[in-house]
């Protein structure tokens, strides 16, 4: 099984490649993957004709115990067979179906093949989250089909409104699939079907979040709105998602889980009078249409809520009587949606109004219409017959049920009629289209599927034999799948809805008036855009109500949260340790001390620059701490990042004002000083009480014996970072280089890979026979910006402080040190060389693109990742390296000092990419303006 998702995917990759070379011919290799996968469930129909099973485990999450578990069983084989075997129809049909300059068809063929793998993990996961997963990434390439014409607002809004409702859907579906797998402890679904299930209220609310995430993925009241819009997809997606696949997964979830659930208190009212009201409302929907496509649409809402309910009932013979009715549906209604493909392909317009005499134009395609138009109205010996005959049969104790079901099944058979007229039948005074011949591709799909049908209905025994298995899951079967059973209930049922959908359909004319005005006040498509439109207004509102442009305010409503909610819980539950030690030496409530009067005095600062030396004041007393407690490498990461944020700040402070405020805040100031205060206690009860409440042993307890061990290093910290939890250093690597390309993107207007702009060689003071210039870009600044000393000073340790910060790199592994604190050290020494140069010194420090450095850093670290990959190991894998080199002896080399390289180059492009971001390129603003809030202007002007 693994390897069809292997194949599907691989497919999926490859068709844009193949689509470039071979256009819409590229859809026939293509088919090969689908057709893989029915090839495959039907050498493996022995292993589940017996209710045995296919079982493939693979391991995923360890940690949190999850497998890729997957299992074969007799529903998930048939819908092994839909999926794969009218997968690989539609990608043949759609060969023909679009043409050589059809725009998006890469992406088309790409979506389709991998919407079939997504659907082959949904029906094979016996994972719940496995199969959550499965079912989120059909939503997914279900939007990408539905809004394939992206030009058209329709499809766009179709697109739009499907994931919507689907989405939200299948996260109440994941809540409920927590909330079960929680209460039967595991996430199998074939060991919580081996289990007696009890819980009350806590399982009822578990089925019905699980039912709305099945009924909104199958257009089941109250969510049927979305499918009839999504027609506005090309005819082949219809025809695969909205009849054979993924329409039908909510129907197989319900099948899935009834033979455990279905007793279950909410479980059989919500699924049987959801399924016979979507029948009956769907079914009279599809007579008012003109759209051969739209009453196609509605019909399958219609049959939809049929299979739910059938399906959903929990018992023997409707479970039988759901499986049959569930392939005859797919067979069909692809085979109908295919052939209003031709139609439209050929006539030009799918309008019945319009059509006239089309079974002239090509009687095989009439046939074919016919043949799966006679199965959906049930007509015998078609496999539509069979399986309504089974349904009646099923429900034949239910007489009010079996009333909606007749009823419904009568206006199935009016549409259906309905269908064939307005497609094929000769209307006076309406002129025939002229379309040309069919090709052959685009005939073959549609009459394969109606021919199966027509084989299938004779042998029903077969039939009955292969789908007996599921239905044995819920007790023993009393019905048998049969194309004559004799003179039973069902089969008078079976004529008195063809005599009644017959009637239906020819009472048309008079029938008509009363088709316009029995309608819904409001339509399911106008429901949906109302309540939109109302969350749209709601948001509104609530943003003018609480967006008033204040920051403070923003910040105080979170602090104030934080207080009462976590606050409040701490001090009731009281869940820290009775005694706690306070310190282990004098010098650490000093320094304690130190910090709180600084973050007191922080928070009633008038002032920006003096608040910014404070807030510094207490990260450097924080590193401080670090010392104290014997964490050298942590104090030196403190003091450095502590350092480069205050660089920063002042950057920042040039263009902001100098006070807070012009206004007396003296109330304000004590308001903001009890709430600090409050939030510092909250913010330490909380960090206690995380503390205390561990239960599991402290996995970094065994990080020193690791770091040694398998890090070949000392500093356990740096060992930590570039190899015990390399993939969480990993992830951060990527955060901040998505944060320099923020921070950069919402400043620059120009490139920041290429070099910045030299200094103007023209100049004059530059230039200045006899006078030494100590940094190149300092003659760039203003006399009374220079300071000399300053210049003279960087010129000296420049070099020095980079040497330094290559020393930090390359001994981190074993002292304190590392990349990052590498890294740091040569930004903060890239940082001074531009304030005492400007912004051009800074080119002559960096020439090179901080988008360079932040790309080239990251490679770095993925690429010494992979390295082990190719010898053998896993990614990320350190290897030690010991050589005795002429000249130098010993050398002990560990691969992770590649991975810390590329940390290295990370923190300097990210330091780089800060100064040109809001120190270069803020001086460019402020040379262009001539004004800087703080009376900085730090460069002459551009002379180039």
């Amino acid at each position: 099984m693994l390897v069809l998702l292997v194949l599907h995917l691989v497919a999926a990759l490859a068709a844009p490649l193949l689509v470039r070379w071979w256009g819409p011919r590229a859809c026939y290799p293509l088919a090969l993957a689908p057709a893989a996968a029915f090839c495959w469930a039907v050498a493996h129909t022995p292993a589940v004709d017996d209710g045995g099973a296919v079982v493939e485990t693979y391991p995923w999450i360890q940690q949190l115990g999850l497998d890729i578990a997957l299992r074969l069983t007799t529903l998930s084989w048939l819908m092994t067979l839909l999926i794969g075997g009218i997968g690989a129809l539609v990608l043949v049909y759609s060969a023909r179906y679009f043409s050589a300059g059809s725009s998006g068809l890469a992406q088309f063929a790409a979506v389709l093949v991998a919407f079939a793998g997504a659907m082959l993990v949904l029906v094979f996961a016996d994972d719940l989250l496995l199969l959550y997963v499965g079912w989120e990434l059909t939503t997914i390439f279900s939007y990408l089909l539905i809004g394939h014409s992206t030009e058209r607002r329709s499809s766009r809004w179709a697109a739009a409104q499907a994931l919507t409702v689907t989405t939200l859907g299948g996260l109440a579906m994941l809540v409920g699939f927590i909330l079960l797998g929680e209460h039967a402890g595991t996430y199998r679904w074939s060991e919580i079907a081996a289990q007696p299930l009890s819980g009350g209220g806590y399982l009822m609310v578990a089925v019905l979040l699980i039912l709305a995430g099945a009924l909104s993925k199958s257009a089941v009241l109250p969510f049927s709105a979305w499918l009839p819009v999504a027609m506005a997809a090309p005819t082949p997606v219809s025809a695969y998602l909205h009849a054979a696949a993924m329409v039908k997964a909510g129907v197989y979830l319900v099948g899935l889980l009834a033979p455990v659930l279905a007793m279950v208190g909410p479980w059989r009212p919500v699924v049987q009078i959801a399924g016979v009201a979507t029948m009956l409302l769907g079914g009279w929907a599809a007579l008012r249409q003109t759209d051969l496509k739209l009453l196609l649409a509605y019909g399958t809402v219609s049959q939809l809520g049929l299979l739910v309910a059938v399906t959903g009932s929990g018992t023997p013979d409707a479970a039988l009587a759901g499986t049959a009715m569930l392939l005859a549906h797919a067979l069909f209604k692809a085979a109908l949606f295919l052939v209003v493909g031709i139609i439209d392909h050929g006539a030009g317009t799918r309008d019945l109004r319009e059509l006239s005499g089309l079974r002239h134009w090509s009687r095989p395609l009439f046939v074919v219409a016919v043949l799966a138009a006679a199965s959906m109205a049930g007509v015998p010996p078609l496999v539509g017959f069979v399986a309504k005959e089974a349904v009646f049969g099923a429900f034949i104790d239910q007489p009010v049920l079996l009333t909606g079901l007749v009823a419904g099944t009568v206006l199935t058979v009016a549409y259906s009629a309905r269908f064939l007229w307005g497609a094929f039948a000769h209307r006076p005074g309406v002129a025939p289209p002229q379309p040309g011949p069919i090709a052959a591709s685009l005939l073959v799909p549609p009459a394969v599927l109606a021919g199966i049908g027509l084989l299938v209905g004779p042998a029903a025994s077969v039939l009955d034999g292969l789908l007996r298995p599921y239905a044995d899951l819920l007790g023993g079967v009393d019905a048998h799948l049969a194309l004559w059973s004799g003179p039973t209930p069902a089969l008078g049922l079976s004529v008195l809805a063809l005599a009644g959908g017959g009637l239906l359909f020819a009472v048309r004319g008079p029938l008509a008036p009363v088709l316009a005005r029995l309608r819904a006040p409001v339509g399911g498509n106008q429901g949906y855009e109302w309540i939109v439109g109302r969350f749209d207004r709601l948001a509104i509102e609530v943003t003018g109500a609480t967006q008033r442009g204040s920051l403070p305010q923003y910040l105080g409503v979170i602090l104030v949260t934080l207080v009462l909610v976590p606050g409040g819980a701490m001090l009731s539950a009281s869940p820290w340790r009775a005694r706690i030690p306070l310190w282990d030496s004098l010098l650490q409530p000093v320094v304690v001390l130190v910090i709180a009067v600084a973050a007191v005095l922080a928070v009633g600062a008038r002032r920006r620059l003096t608040a910014m030396l404070l807030v510094g004041m207490t990260g450097y007393g924080t590193a401080m701490l670090f010392v104290l407690y014997g964490a050298p490498d942590l104090a030196l990461t403190q003091f450095l990042v502590e350092t480069a944020t205050i660089a920063v700040f002042v950057l920042v402070l040039r263009r902001l004002p100098e006070r807070f405020s012009a206004r007396p805040l003296r109330r304000s100031r004590w308001t903001r000083r009890a709430l600090g205060v409050a939030v510092g206690l909250v913010a330490a009860g909380l960090a206690l009480t995380a503390a205390g409440a561990r239960r599991a042993p402290d996995i970094s307890a065994a990080f020193p014996d690791l770091a040694v061990a398998q890090g070949y290093g000392r500093n356990v910290v740096n060992v930590t970072l570039v190899d015990i939890r390399a993939w969480d250093t990993m992830g951060e690597l990527a955060v901040l280089v998505v944060a320099a390309t923020g921070v950069a993107s919402l400043i620059f207007e120009r490139s920041r890979t290429g070099p910045r702009p030299r200094r103007p060689e023209s100049d004059a003071q530059a230039n200045r026979p006899g006078r030494p210039v100590w940094l190149r870009g300092g003659p760039t600044l203003y006399e009374e910006r220079r300071s000399i000393v300053l210049e003279v000073v960087i010129r000296l340790i420049f070099h020095t402080v980079v040497l330094f910060s290559l020393f930090l790199l390359f001994s981190g592994h074993n002292a304190p040190g590392g990349g990052f604190a590498g890294g740091l050290v040569a930004g903060l020494a890239l940082v001074v060389r531009y304030l005492a140069g400007g912004r051009y010194e800074l080119t002559e420090a960096a020439p090179i693109g901080a988008g360079a450095i932040l790309g080239a850093g990251l490679a770095v670290s993925v690429g010494s990742g992979l390295v082990a990959l190719l010898v053998g190991g896993s990614v990320l894998e350190s290897a030690k390296v010991d050589r005795s080199l002429p000249l130098i002896g010993d050398a002990h080399l560990v691969t992770s000092l590649f991975f810390d390289i590329g940390v290295y180059l990370v923190v300097i492009g990210l330091v780089l990419d800060i100064l040109r971001s809001l120190g270069a390129e803020v001086d460019r603003h402020i040379e262009a303006t001539g004004v800087a809030t703080g009376g900085l202007t730090v460069d002459k002007g551009e002379r180039a």
